[in-house]
C-alpha cells in the first residue's frame, strides 16, 4: 500500500497546476535589464477567454488589470506595474477586468 501511495504522490507532483510568477513593483533596474520597454505591446478590452502558452511568456503590464486562472490552479491577479512570467505548456483562463496593455516577449 505504501508503494501505491508513493506512486500517487509522484503523479500528483508531475501533473500539478503550473504556476504564474508575478513580481510586484519591479525595480527600474530589473525592467531595464530585461529590456521590457523595447518589447512589442498587446492590448485587450474587458473579456474572458481561454489561453494556452506554446512558449514561456514574460510581460510587463503598463495598464489595466487581469485575473488569470491556471487550469487546476488558483486565480492570480496581475495589474499595472507587474512583471509576470507564464510557463510554457500552461492552459488558463483570462478574465480581463480593466483594459490591459502589456509589453511581452516569448521564449
Amino acid at each position: 500500500m505504501e508503494h501505491l501511495a508513493f506512486r500517487i504522490k509522484i503523479l500528483r507532483n508531475k501533473y500539478s497546476a503550473m504556476q504564474i510568477e508575478v513580481t510586484k513593483n519591479p525595480s527600474d533596474e530589473l525592467i531595464a535589464k530585461l529590456g521590457c520597454k523595447s518589447w512589442p505591446t498587446w492590448q485587450k478590452e474587458p473579456s474572458t477567454f481561454p489561453w494556452f502558452y506554446d512558449d514561456q511568456e514574460t510581460c510587463l503590464v503598463i495598464a489595466g488589470k487581469v485575473v488569470v486562472t491556471p487550469e487546476g490552479g488558483q486565480p492570480v491577479t496581475i495589474e499595472k506595474g507587474d512583471i509576470a512570467v507564464f510557463p510554457k505548456g500552461m492552459s488558463c483562463s483570462w478574465n480581463v477586468q480593466e483594459t490591459i496593455k502589456k509589453h511581452y516577449q516569448f521564449g
